[in-house]
């Protein structure tokens, strides 16, 4: 069973730019990760400071080997202080 997350999240302004490289680079990489179907970047057509994350993994352990990994660590130490909020949401397809 697939394991879903979508993560809300809301840039400071004056650090969209930077916010932005971070986590395409992070996206990159889970996407080369074993167990990541799918990572997404999703951007706010009227409001470029708010973002969407939309991440399919195999399942609860493929998702905790990505947090695991380098670029996930480094996306955390240096993406996150740049955000306003973000918000996480994990969904698995109904049966």
């Amino acid at each position: 069973m697939s394991l879903v997350l979508q993560v809300n999240i809301k840039i400071k302004p004056e650090n969209v730019s930077s916010f932005m490289q971070k986590v395409l680079e992070n996206g990159k990489a889970a996407r080369s990760e074993p167990g990541c179907r799918q990572f997404e970047v999703l951007v706010d057509p009227e409001d470029k400071t708010s973002i969407m994350l939309f991440e399919v993994y195999d399942d609860q352990k493929a998702f905790e080997l990505h947090q695991q990994g380098a670029a996930f660590k480094k996306y955390v130490a240096e993406a996150v202080p740049l955000l306003a909020s973000r918000e996480r949401h994990f969904w698995n397809k109904a049966l």
